[in-house]
């Protein structure tokens, strides 16, 4: 059986660091070229949200999506 990782992550704007958005994800890679592309979220790509600054692991995605729930996120400065 394969393990799998399931990433709590969250994005800024890179240009002005004013937006924060919190996401889920089982390929944080993936996800983050999504994001760096404008696909999938409407609210990071009109925010212009694309620059990763943190990140959890889980494994499993019940406990993620638990996670993401518990706002805020301590992000770094």
């Amino acid at each position: 059986m394969r393990h799998q990782n399931y990433f709590v992550y969250i994005l800024t704007n890179a240009d002005r660091h004013t937006v924060l958005y919190i996401g889920v994800t089982n390929s944080l890679e993936r996800r983050a070229s999504e994001h760096s592309l404008g696909v999938g979220s409407a609210f990071a790509r009109q925010y212009n949200a694309h620059k990763l600054i943190y990140y959890e692991a889980y494994s499993d995605p019940t406990s993620a999506i638990a996670r993401e729930k518990l706002r805020p996120v301590k992000a770094p400065r």
